[in-house]
């Protein structure tokens, strides 16, 4: 059986890989369960999460129903990167901690999920491509978790280190990265400067020194 387009790079492009990630999450309904092949738009609302891949034992037949379609992300450092935020429902304590983390970073008091939606609507997106963004900051001063696209390739920043993002994880990442944009939202990596700490995928435990192992 092939596999279905449903995973997400940090770029929030949606391709079709054996590998499925640590996360799901959705931007809506963009698929055809008839066939379970994607339609033309990618989003059809502002609300783009992630989510758990287990929740109270409820398992879904994915892409296969006039529901939410099923996106999968490596982590959620890829997640936060393609302009997706945690969910309310089933990540409520980590919506949470970004939501208020969020509000300190950009000192936006009181801010509702809608209102942080339409903020990373603007952020992720330049018409239907992905929006980067000028570095505000030197690389290697990017909070965890960040990340950051040159040369064709996206790196995640950790320890003020870059690694490569692969579909199976991380990679050690030949320096020095010229000409890197970032491809977090703004918002988002003032969220992760403020105290968020994000989810990273397994492979960190053998790319990243010691002393940052327990991101």
């Amino acid at each position: 059986m092939h596999p279905l387009q449903n995973r997400v790079t940090p770029t929030g492009n949606i391709v079709a890989v054996p590998q499925r990630g640590a996360f799901t999450g959705n931007r809506g309904i963009i698929h055809d369960p008839a066939t379970r092949t994607l339609l033309k738009r990618r989003w059809t609302t502002k609300a783009w999460i992630v989510c758990v891949c287990d929740f109270r034992g409820r398992r879904r037949d994915v892409m296969a129903t006039r529901s939410w379609t099923e996106l999968f992300f490596l982590d959620e450092a890829t997640a936060l990167a393609a302009g997706h935020r945690p969910c309310f429902y089933c990540r409520r304590a980590d919506a949470n901690a970004f939501r208020l983390a969020w509000e300190s970073g950009n000192r936006h008091g009181n801010a509702h999920a809608p209102e942080i939606d339409s903020v990373l609507h603007r952020e992720r997106l330049d018409g239907r491509a992905k929006r980067l963004h000028s570095l505000p900051m030197p690389l290697d001063e990017l909070p965890d978790g960040a990340m950051v696209r040159t040369g064709g390739e996206n790196y995640l920043i950790a320890g003020g280190r870059p690694l490569l993002w692969t579909f199976d994880g991380y990679r050690e990442a030949s320096l020095p990265l010229a000409g890197a944009r970032l491809i977090t939202p703004p918002s988002t990596v003032r969220a992760l400067q403020a105290g968020y700490r994000v989810t990273l995928h397994e492979s960190m435990a053998s790319s990243v020194p010691p002393q940052n192992k327990d991101m």
